[in-house]
């Protein structure tokens, strides 16, 4: 589970293709291998915020705590 800092307000795409190089961020690798599209979200608060590393939450792009199941 990767934490990151976030801004409130501020739009961010999750990678869901597993080929970006700036996870848990959407470089736009899927465009060219395929895969999944980002899921684009905005920032409810700022600070630190656990993304979800495993692709198993259902709350994503959060994590829930579900790789721990």
């Amino acid at each position: 589970m990767p934490v990151v800092k976030i801004e409130e307000g501020k739009n961010y795409a999750y990678c869901t293709c597993g080929h970006s190089e700036t996870t848990p961020f959407c470089d736009g690798s899927h465009a060219e291998k395929g895969g999944g599209r980002p899921l684009r979200f905005k920032g409810e608060s700022s600070g630190d915020v656990a993304l979800c590393g495993c692709g198993k939450s259902s709350n994503k792009p959060y994590c829930d705590g579900s790789h721990n199941n």
